[in-house]
């Protein structure tokens, strides 16, 4: 493997300050590329989007630069990429415009293992459009959602299907494809959280059969913004609430305002980094990402290992994160103590790693955790050994502490 995790950490300025950063899956470091196209942008010549003057141009080209950087993340069309505030709000956009052609009968399927950004949006579509919503729930034993938990509650009425690319509590990664082939089967459309999972692995869109899948650049090493992919085709079909003067074109009729250009700059800058993870890449930028990604995965997955033998070693410690796929974040609680003083114990020794539900709440709850949750560690492209190392050593040290 030709991953070089200390060439890579050289590039986030982040990491001078000696923290041990877990906290990825809510938000990832930055490289200073990215910081620096997002600061550049922003002070550049630039105005709203056109071809006559040179600021118009600029804009026209952050914007579609973006598009097609994030269809080779995605494996997706450049046409059908919509560019929002965060997923949740679009997802929320896109369950009110789906929902109007919603009724009584009609049912949605979300699941436990979601976070609430992928459910609660088309829970609360459904109620106001008289739908019915049915749940699809997963074995908290093993933590695994399979294609037959979905099929269990899909009937001729089902119109759409919410889940996620990866569970951002447990980690585990559903069998999308099989259940896409499932949810088409009953003739459903399938809405796919892929915030998780885009920053771990490859994503092919197309092979997934997602029919509309949302991701947040600022997960995998880019600026706080969202993403929605969807076919030109389907999103032609759909009629957004927008302003009157506004754009009627697909994707613009989706997006509500001026873009933040700034952000889809470092959107793309951020794109660009990850396809130069792996250094004997070479090809395509579609085929860079792809390899580099297949990279990230081995070096995660071999410090998840590492870090799993070194809690397996510590008394007084449960593993929530047992699915046989799944993506490096691991979550735990501890034996008559609270995951909260765990991340403040460990906080004040330079190691960041959160406790909460992390807006999963439905699938903490159906672990038994409650809205409590626990204590998540979820490792990154900069996350090292030596990070392992200091994480673990300090579990064992409050552990030790009573």
């Amino acid at each position: 493997m030709s991953y070089d995790v200390a060439a890579v950490r050289a590039h986030f300025p982040a990491l001078r300050t000696g923290t041990a950063h877990f906290d990825g899956p809510g938000g990832t470091q930055v490289p200073e590329v990215v910081g620096r196209t997002v600061a550049d942008t922003l002070t550049s010549s630039i105005a709203n989007r056109g071809r006559t003057t040179a600021a118009e141009r600029r804009a026209e080209d952050v914007v579609q630069g973006t598009r097609t950087a994030l269809a080779d993340l995605l494996n997706a069309d450049p046409r059908g990429v919509v560019f929002g505030r965060s997923a949740t709000q679009l997802t929320f956009d896109l369950a009110r415009t789906l929902a109007a052609a919603w009724g009584p009968g009609d049912e949605v399927v979300i699941t436990r293992l979601d976070h609430d950004a992928n459910i609660r949006p088309w829970a609360i579509a459904a109620e106001a459009a008289g739908a019915t919503v049915r749940w699809a729930a997963f074995d908290p034993a093993t933590g695994e959602l399979t294609a037959d938990d979905v099929a269990e509650v899909l009937t001729d009425r089902t119109r759409l299907v919410a889940v996620t690319g990866a569970s951002n509590l447990i980690g585990t990664r559903p069998p999308v494809a099989e259940i896409a082939a499932v949810v088409h089967g009953a003739g459903a459309l399938l809405a796919v959280d892929g915030v998780h999972l885009t920053a771990h692995a490859p994503v092919d869109v197309r092979a997934l059969g997602a029919d509309f899948y949302t991701c947040s650049p600022y997960k995998f090493l880019g600026p706080h913004c969202g993403v929605l992919a969807a076919a030109p085709a389907l999103l032609e079909t759909l009629a957004p609430a927008k302003l009157l003067p506004s754009s009627d074109a697909v994707p613009e009729r989706f997006e509500l305002g001026t873009l933040p250009y700034e952000l889809m700059a470092g959107t793309t800058a951020a794109i660009d980094f990850l396809a130069d993870l792996d250094p004997c890449a070479t090809g395509t930028r579609r085929e860079r990402l792809i390899a580099s990604l297949h990279a990230v995965e081995q070096h995660e997955d071999a410090l998840r290992e590492h870090l799993e033998k070194g809690l397996a070693a510590l008394p007084g410690v449960r593993l929530w994160s047992r699915a046989a796929h799944r993506t490096p974040t691991v979550l735990v609680t501890f034996d008559g103590r609270e995951a909260a003083e765990a991340h403040r114990f460990l906080a004040e020794r330079n190691v960041n790693a959160p406790a909460g539900h992390f807006y999963a709440l439905e699938a903490s709850r159906w672990l038994g955790l409650g809205d409590t949750g626990g204590l998540r560690m979820g490792l990154a492209p900069y996350s090292d050994a030596d990070d392992v190392e200091r994480l673990v050593t300090g579990l064992r040290e409050f552990l030790a502490v009573r």
